[in-house]
């Protein structure tokens, strides 16, 4: 069985980065039948909160990305341990005592003479007696994993056949000087112990992925299929990564991007597919291949959901929005018309607020200098409300009769002043929803 994993850190609130991994991973085990976790990578006691645990949750429930089961790192400390020992006894685990300024003099000497900036295993070398001397000195050293120098090879679902030569990387840390559980293992331990299957992340996460197979291996896993997508980038290619704390799903949701716009996007945005407007997930699941992706950085432009929302928008029935506009005030009897008019013209639901406060308290007029006499006699002859669908109509037949103007002319200030606005809906249809004229007044 297809088995997936979305691991966020709960150290603040989902952006757009994280959701492209999200729902790749979703789709993949939906299309398949297969389990969809959520698993909290929560081993930094210090940046994690319970309140970005539960925005997490919150988003993806908006979003509709429902997990079969979540695991808590925090949870499986023991579980590490377990893993850690297993690895110091095959011979694979060693520790090391460097500072950072010390290892950071031997990166910059190892580029002044060209080589590689990769740990020299100068650690490897230490006696015992060394070892316990550092400690006295220093306290606790922080923990490595030694890797076979050999080529490490796989096939990316994204990138295609990867090779990396693990000589030219260094050994991951696995643990640090204060004991906590770096990401590297946990993951590790995790995918092994969980049957993961599929997994799909950023395409920063390369060499992590070349380390992590030896260690999958060295602690008798089955490796997963890993495909690495591309990184996001700013609409003119510019990183996104000082800007993707304005990217959190709940600011684009607070401004009305509906999750339907921000999945169809999500989902096909950097793949030879065309973006649509989906309205379910299992329509966005269909067709979904992640071989279809690209390994060039992806352009992703906020300003790209709004047209997807409306247009979204556009399909609905009233049912779907039948509550917000009975929050509005608009009478039951006028609901249907409401929606159907304004539905056309709203970008996001928020848009709904103003079209009613207008039918329902007036619009400021917009009337131009050279209009005012002719708008004056105009409302002279509009009737009094209620409207219908006829009024507009007889009334405009009215005034042309009554002053001679036709075509736009006639109709743009009449639509001005009863709207404020120089585009709208049709209004023959919306004629019947004004409730005041402030014209008239």
């Amino acid at each position: 069985m297809t088995t997936t994993r979305f691991a966020p850190s709960p150290t603040g609130y989902i952006h757009i980065g994280n959701l492209r991994t999200a729902l790749m991973n979703y789709l993949i085990a939906r299309k398949s039948g297969g389990t969809f976790i959520l698993r909290i990578d929560d081993t930094d006691p210090e940046r994690s909160k319970q309140e970005y645990v539960d925005a997490i949750k919150q988003d993806l429930e908006w979003l509709g990305l429902h997990w079969d089961k979540v695991e808590r790192q925090s949870d499986r400390l023991d579980r590490y341990h377990a893993a850690a020992d297993q690895l110091r006894d095959m011979g694979r685990f060693y520790e090391c005592f460097e500072t950072p300024t010390e290892l950071d003099l031997k990166r910059k000497k190892q580029l002044n003479m060209g080589k590689p900036p990769v740990y020299d295993r100068a650690a490897l070398a230490l006696s015992d007696a060394d070892k316990d001397a550092l400690r006295a000195e220093r306290g606790n050293g922080h923990w490595r994993f030694k890797l076979d120098q050999e080529r490490i090879n796989w096939t990316d679902g994204v990138l295609g056949d990867i090779s990396i030569d693990a000589a030219s990387v260094s050994d991951p840390v696995l643990i640090r000087a204060d004991g906590q559980f770096l990401y590297t293992l946990a993951s590790v331990v995790d995918d092994v112990d969980m049957g993961v299957t599929n997994v799909v992340r950023g395409s920063d996460h390369v060499t992590n992925t070349a380390t992590q197979i030896q260690m999958i291996q060295a602690l008798g896993g089955t490796v997963p299929t890993f495909a690495h997508h591309s990184l996001l980038t700013g609409p003119q290619g510019e990183s996104l990564s000082k800007r993707l704390g304005t990217l959190a799903l709940r600011d684009l949701r607070a401004s009305g991007v509906e999750p339907a716009a921000l999945l169809s996007l999500m989902a096909r945005l950097g793949s030879s597919q065309p973006v649509e407007i989906r309205s379910t997930l299992e329509e966005i699941a269909d067709g979904f291949e992640i071989s279809q992706f690209g390994s060039a950085p992806t352009k992703f432009d906020a300003d790209d959901l709004y047209p997807l929302t409306h247009k979204y928008l556009q399909g609905l029935e009233l049912a779907a929005v039948s509550d917000e506009v009975a929050a509005l005030g608009v009478p039951s009897e006028l609901a249907e018309q409401f929606w159907s008019v304004t539905r056309e013209n709203i970008t996001t639901r928020k848009d709904l607020v103003a079209w009613w406060d207008m039918l329902s308290n007036g619009a400021d007029p917009v009337i131009d200098q050279e209009d005012r006499d002719f708008v004056a006699q105009a409302m002279a002859l509009l009737p009094d409300a209620p409207f219908n669908a006829e009024t507009w109509q007889s009334w405009t037949t009215a005034v042309k009769d009554a002053t001679g103007r036709k075509g736009k002319g006639l109709f743009m200030p009449l639509r001005k002043a009863l709207t404020g606005q120089a585009h709208g809906p049709d209004m023959s249809a919306l004629m019947p929803l004004i409730q005041v004229v402030k014209a008239r007044g």
